[in-house]
């Protein structure tokens, strides 16, 4: 399984624009991060997954979050045991409110 998740963390990372990205369980604890992201948010992308997954509990297509700070971007996406968090860098025009 380890190899599993690092060939799917290499290919996030090697996605345009993406910082870094970690795979978490559950309980929140980080199963694999690569790039540049801290192993700690994992609990707390966990966390936020599992609270937006009750804004539609019946629903079949998993919940995706996109938090935005400065030119950087928050993807969390829990999809059955697991929870992905994706860090990606955006440019100034994509995060004005106009566009």
């Amino acid at each position: 399984m380890e190899q599993q998740l690092e060939k799917v963390l290499s290919e996030i990372v090697t996605q345009q624009d993406t910082v870094g990205a970690l795979l978490a369980n559950r309980q929140g604890l980080c199963l694999g991060a690569k790039g540049n992201i801290n192993p700690n948010v994992s609990g707390i992308g966990t966390a936020i997954s599992e609270q937006v997954a009750k804004l539609e509990p019946n629903s079949t297509v998993p919940a995706t979050v996109c938090l935005y700070s400065g030119n950087k971007r928050c993807l969390i996406q829990k999809d059955g045991e697991i929870t992905g968090i994706i860090y990606k860098q955006t440019t100034t025009a994509s995060t004005s409110i106009g566009n």
